[in-house]
């Protein structure tokens, strides 16, 4: 490391001095021009003479670090003493590499300042070189990157808090970021990891399916889903891998454990090889169970899957609230008398005695064989379910219970003609086993639907109803992501300020959970009570919302659009309203205008998202329009798809809503020049198949209905 308390020494003759004092005059000139230059833009310079050690700085850099130019020695070691001593041989070393190679200099480091405050600072430089090679000058700019870090620290609290790891890797496959699950994941600490290249820590890793798709997504910038093997870690993992600009960030989620419970059917698959094609069935039903918690799917899969493999045909019942029973799926191998047998199912519980075959099954939680099915079962049922019995003519029945957590929770009935010979008592234990699996996923899937809708009728309880003014129609929705049975923090809002303005408002706190709904909760009282309050447009209600938040501590960040329709007598004898808004960070609303043309109320400048800075500028924007106009608000779960750009997915909203137009025509006679009700529908059919969006999804839709 070279000294830098000691200044460097010529002893070259005169000739050589004259020729360096050449060098000095020229490069004079374009020094202050840049330094010109670099103090316009915030930025501090400094010019470090080599050959007498005097190290001057501008007025700019000497604000940055807090100290007066009389303060400032002019000396590397007045500088060193500015800088936090953790820093101190880090930028040394780079200093000293600079100098002797006569090269760039870059460092990034902590000053503490004069009034004792820590400022982060990045500086870069170029050592200048005399005629013989030798470094004569350093001349270099800096700048504060506090306000970086800062965001950088917020980020990095969020990531600390996620459950799975996540790490980044720079372009040279250096890990630049790694949160507290990927250091427990590794089993090495932060400082050992970070700048660390991935394959030289792990190199095992190189011919397996992770370095395929990390090189892959890096390659053709696109992200990649995948699960695979570690045989560093020897664990299973559902990976993400997205590029972006500053290098390949990865997401890791353990799965092992579900690949443990499909290795253990494998293994039973090959130790009873007499019944291979079971036990492969076996495995299947319960991959195939487990990729759903939509019960009526989950059960519809499972009754294709029993036949033809067990036998003829069968049905599928499930308990309502453990008392009232379903047959909800039914299924026989033969196309032609499938119907027959929806027919049987519909009819077949109510025809049933209460000491039937079927009834026994589910009291016991054992198994109930059935011979001679036609006549036994036909004994206890009344009405025609007996004739629609007789005509698919079973041969035996297995009744056989669904167990979920000590309680029975369904069962499977499955019945066998002619040409099936009954079951061995190795088949009715796979059956019995294939029934306790499908309990088990079926009762999930149950409580997860359960769980789901007392979180979206929660998430529904913190919206209130929206204001329904005489001359607007405003139509709200709330569409719980698929993926999460908990609330959320997407909010809309409608209501009327005293000054008999019309507010609209939409808005997403970001995060998916119980705190997410709580900040969501407080802001939106918040921005009820201020717009109440002061009659305030929307900027200043927005601006008082930042400042309110900021001074009682709610930590949420939140995106929002909030928008006031506006009507004097003159617009109103005009028929035409002013829609006046304000956007923080949240996708542009779109406007329908009367004759049909579909655009998006864009805001520029672009203005930061709530919870960041409460002295953000705040802009209102505004436009008249016509009377029979619509503006539909929405959240981001409506437009964002995994890898797909988020303006594409806007023109395609746009592209939905020009689609949808000719089918919301009002039915006759209506004061509306649009069916609002039918375009919502349509939108979120369009947008959200299946009704089950990747992430909540809240929409509103205001009509401006022509007045008389």
């Amino acid at each position: 490391m070279v000294d830098m308390t000691e200044p460097g020494r010529l002893d070259e003759p005169s000739e050589a001095q004259a020729a360096l004092a050449a060098l000095t005059a020229r490069y004079e000139t374009d020094r202050l021009r840049w330094q010109l230059a670099v103090s316009a833009g915030g930025v501090g310079s400094f010019d470090w003479d080599l050959t007498t050690g005097r190290l001057d700085w501008d007025d700019q850099l000497l604000e940055i670090f807090g100290v007066s130019r009389e303060e400032f020695g002019s000396t590397i070691e007045a500088f060193q003493a500015l800088v936090h001593p953790d820093d101190v041989p880090r930028v040394q070393e780079a200093l000293g590499a600079a100098i002797e190679n006569a090269s760039s200099y870059v460092a990034e480091y902590r000053a503490v300042r004069g009034d004792g405050t820590i400022r982060w600072v990045k500086a870069r430089g170029l050592v200048l070189a005399g005629p013989d090679g030798r470094a004569v000058r350093l001349l270099g700019a800096a700048y504060d990157t506090t306000t970086e870090h800062d965001a950088e620290a917020r980020v990095d609290r969020v990531l600390e808090t996620m459950p799975g790891a996540f790490f980044l890797l720079d372009d040279e496959w250096r890990f630049s970021y790694v949160n507290s699950a990927t250091q427990q994941l590794l089993g090495m600490p932060r400082d050992e990891l970070l700048g660390a290249v991935m394959w030289d820590l792990f190199p095992k890793a190189a011919g397996t399916e992770f370095a395929e798709n990390y090189r892959g997504a890096a390659a053709d910038g696109k992200p990649r889903a995948f699960e695979a093997y570690s045989p560093t870690l020897r664990r299973w993992f559902e990976a993400l891998a997205w590029p972006g600009p500053d290098g390949l960030s990865v997401y890791l989620d353990d799965v092992t454990a579900r690949h443990a419970a499909q290795e253990e059917a494998r293994a039973a698959h090959e130790l009873a090889q007499a019944s291979s094609r079971r036990l492969a069935l076996l495995a299947a039903v319960s991959d195939d169970l487990s990729s759903t918690l939509e019960t009526e799917e989950a059960v519809r899969r499972l009754a294709g899957h029993i036949v033809p493999a067990f036998g003829t045909w069968c049905l599928v019942t499930m308990s309502e609230d453990h008392r009232q029973l379903r047959d909800i799926a039914a299924w026989h191998h033969d196309p032609a008398l499938r119907e027959t047998v929806t027919t049987y199912a519909s009819l077949r519980i109510n025809a049933l005695s209460a000491d039937s075959y079927l009834f026994r099954a589910l009291r016991t939680g054992e198994p109930v064989i059935v011979p001679d099915a036609t006549e036994s079962i036909g004994r206890v049922l009344t009405g025609s379910a007996r004739d629609v019995l007789r005509e698919l003519a079973p041969r035996t029945a297995y009744a056989v219970p669904m167990r979920a957590r000590e309680r029975t929770v369904g069962a499977i009935t499955l019945f066998l003609d002619e040409d099936n010979p009954d079951l061995a008592p190795e088949d009715v234990t796979l059956l019995v086993q294939l029934a306790d699996r499908a309990g088990m996923a079926l009762d999930n899937a149950r409580l997860y639907q359960g769980q789901r809708d007392i979180a979206v009728g929660l998430q529904r309880s913190l919206l209130a109803a929206p204001a329904q003014p005489d001359d607007l129609d405003v139509v709200v929705r709330y569409v719980a992501a698929a993926e999460a049975a908990q609330v959320g923090g997407d909010w809309y809002d409608a209501f009327v300020q005293p000054c008999g303005h019309t507010v609209v408002a939409i808005g997403d706190v970001m995060g998916h959970d119980t705190p997410a709904a709580a900040a969501m909760s407080q802001l939106r009282t918040l921005l009820r009570g201020i717009a109440h309050t002061s009659d305030g447009a929307p900027a200043k209600v927005l601006s008082d919302l930042d400042s309110a938040t900021s001074a009682l501590r709610i930590d949420a960040m939140a995106t929002a659009v909030l928008m006031r329709l506006e009507q004097s007598d003159e617009q109103r004898a005009q028929g035409t309203t002013t829609l006046r808004w304000t956007n923080a960070g949240h996708p542009p609303p779109v406007l329908i205008a009367a004759d049909g043309t579909v655009s998006l109320l864009e805001s520029r400048p672009y203005e930061l998202v709530l919870g960041l800075d409460p002295t953000t500028t705040r802009t209102d924007h505004t436009l008249e329009v016509p009377r029979g106009s619509t503006v539909v608000l929405y959240t981001d779960g409506l437009v964002e798809r995994r890898g797909e750009n988020l303006r594409a997915s806007i023109d395609g909203l746009l592209a939905a809503v020009r689609d949808a137009l000719p089918l919301a025509e009002p039915p006759a006679g209506s004061v509306s020049l649009l069916d609002v009700e039918r375009l919502v529908d349509e939108l979120l059919e369009r947008l959200t198949p299946g009704g089950a969006p990747d992430d909540d999804v809240a929409l509103l839709v205001v009509h401006l209905k022509p007045q008389t």
